[in-house]
């Protein structure tokens, strides 16, 4: 990923986007060339150096079976959204200034395992149904549906685990911009109603101003 330093994404930065990341790109290199899938993951930082990345697919998909070529990666997406340069106070100073697209990211690489294990595959179905009910009213639980329901169900998933080698994160929040025109992108943001973004460029600009 082209990373230049303005935009890179500092350590909390990039382990609050994988600890709030509800589903990504699992993209694998195969004997029948790049093969993706799109799957809800866990963060789960206490595996390894850089911790893991915990899933679980389709038995009827052939990407768990299929032997990858090197490192795995997964593609995490954070919040997005365009910038138009009418919000910039600069063009209406000198005319300088196109439409770009605010947005953060993380390539998150790393050694794929397989875990075709009833238990394994539970006890992460758990865990992952824990965290997105949770504070929910009401909420629902594993142990709400039949047992033999759910063993079923388990038999026809497979568990992943992506151990996490190196990852790559880009944080492109109007940095490059004056202070006048970040917080003009603030401003017009709020005015849509996207709050999610007009966070990001505020916390990103407060960030890049404390380097």
């Amino acid at each position: 990923m082209y990373v230049p330093a303005h935009f890179s994404a500092d350590d909390t930065e990039v382990k609050e986007l994988l600890a709030g990341c509800g589903a990504a790109d699992l993209v694998t290199v195969t004997s029948r060339g790049p093969v993706a899938t799109f799957l809800p993951v866990l963060y789960d930082p206490s595996v390894g150096e850089h911790g893991a990345m915990l899933a679980h697919v389709a038995r009827n998909n052939d990407q768990w079976r299929e032997p990858g070529s090197g490192e795995s990666l997964l593609i995490v997406h954070g919040p997005d959204a365009y910038v138009s340069p009418s919000w910039y106070p600069s063009k209406a100073e000198h005319g300088r200034a196109v439409p770009t697209w605010n947005y953060l990211t993380a390539h998150v690489y790393g050694h794929l395992v397989v875990h075709d294990d009833p238990a394994w595959v539970e006890s992460m179905v758990r865990r992952l149904t824990e965290l997105h009910e949770n504070g929910r009213t009401p909420s629902w639980s594993v142990d709400d549906a039949p047992s033999s329901f759910i063993a079923g169900q388990l038999r026809a998933i497979v568990g992943l685990e992506l151990v996490i080698t190196r990852i790559e994160a880009k944080s492109k929040m109007s940095q490059n911009r004056p202070e006048a025109d970040r917080d003009a992108v603030v401003a017009a943001y709020r005015a849509q109603g996207d709050t999610v973004m007009a966070e990001a460029v505020r916390a990103a600009s407060e960030r890049s101003a404390r380097r």
